[in-house]
């Protein structure tokens, strides 16, 4: 006589707060492995960055984001990567990873073709990408929730738009500015059906 078997429940999915969480965290987790390597063997990783108008350097839109020219860089980087990229992946993982990728095509792609004569590294393109992501995306989708995040996220973190300008040496602000760009481009291309209003919103799309 067969004896019927309890079917082994399915766990419950994590809420989205924390998949975002472990997303970011992992991700920035990695660009510490990374530097770790490069610090360790003394391989030169920096030289995969973006090296503008050369074919060679053209690789390097794909892995300049990941690479950082000392600790003191990763560090300035890190708390900017873990509030903005929270926030980014907060309103949705597929979402969030769209736009980044978004970003991170129109950012280098922009830092290849005007870049000077200089290596370009850091994930300061993607900070700045999803900086402004943030900041319009409420506009795009006439979401009245992600209108006054973006006000939130102006008052804590405007101030850093003025690196879209040249200045300090050594500072990519070609990286910066067509980050931004790329997160304006992001918002608008990922940005639901216009409403003829701006939509209050829930408890489970604040962000």
């Amino acid at each position: 006589m067969n004896t019927p078997t309890t079917p082994t429940p399915t766990p419950a999915p994590r809420p989205q707060w924390q998949r975002a969480g472990l997303a970011i965290g992992g991700f920035v987790a990695v660009l510490y492995l990374i530097e770790a390597i490069d610090t360790v063997t003394r391989t030169n990783l920096d030289a995969w960055g973006i090296q503008p108008l050369t074919m060679d350097g053209l690789s390097g839109i794909a892995f300049a984001p990941l690479l950082h020219a000392g600790w003191g860089h990763l560090l300035a980087n890190t708390l900017p990567l873990l509030v903005l990229g929270y926030l980014v992946l907060l309103s949705g993982i597929g979402r969030g990873l769209a736009a980044t990728g978004i970003v991170w095509v129109v950012g280098g792609l922009g830092t290849w073709l005007t870049g000077g004569h200089a290596i370009h590294v850091g994930a300061s393109i993607l900070i700045f990408g999803w900086l402004t992501y943030l900041l319009v995306r409420g506009i795009f989708a006439r979401h009245f929730g992600q209108i006054l995040i973006g006000l939130v996220i102006l008052f804590l973190y405007g101030s850093m738009l003025w690196g879209v300008l040249p200045g300090r040496y050594g500072i990519s602000w070609q990286g910066h500015l067509f980050g931004a760009i790329g997160g304006v481009v992001a918002a608008w291309l990922l940005a639901r059906p216009s409403r003829p209003a701006l939509r209050h919103s829930s408890v489970s799309d604040v962000t």
